[in-house]
């Protein structure tokens, strides 16, 4: 990685976890310029092939966006209020998906914030998912907790949340 980027928290789960916040007690430092959040994560639903997970902003903002989703056959776009995969029970043992979620300007209190997010959901099947998301929090406040919830069951064991922030130097 580049040397502009700076580990703030890294989480790796060592039990099924409901959720994982960052930043818990708004403890994201504002001094970096942008927020990359790297995501490898499985939940213990063991119908789904892969869920959405949902992020929650500042213990109560729910973002919006728009996203491009692909299966391996087919492609759709929507609204959503969701954001990167995890990889569901369904999928293939011991898989996890791979999101990266990029916030510029996340310390910013003039205006919302904008936000993008990719990521692909790991398995040996003739389906599989992929997700390209933009979108937008409704705040002018600085952004100081980020708390990732998966879209059914919990996540397991070996999950894992890196959140750096990016200094523009």
């Amino acid at each position: 990685m580049a040397n502009t980027y700076t580990l703030i928290e890294a989480q790796t789960l060592s039990t099924t976890a409901a959720s994982v916040t960052l930043g818990s007690g708004g403890t994201i430092p504002q001094t970096y310029t942008d927020l990359c959040l790297f995501i490898s994560a499985r939940d213990n639903d063991g119908g789904a092939t892969g869920a959405f997970s949902t992020f929650e902003f500042n213990g109560s903002i729910a973002p919006s966006g728009v996203y491009i989703f692909g299966n391996g056959s087919a492609a759709s776009s929507n609204t959503v209020h969701k954001a990167p995969l995890e990889n569901g029970g369904g999928s293939t043992a011991n898989t996890f998906s791979n999101s990266s979620f990029y916030m510029p300007n996340y310390a910013n209190t003039s205006y919302n914030k904008s936000y993008s997010v990719d990521g692909v959901v790991e398995t040996n099947a003739t389906e599989a998912y992929q997700l390209l998301i933009a979108g937008l929090v409704a705040t002018t406040s600085a952004i100081t907790s980020i708390k990732v919830t998966p879209g059914t069951g919990s996540f397991v064991q070996y999950s894992t949340f890196y959140l750096y922030g990016i200094k523009n130097s």
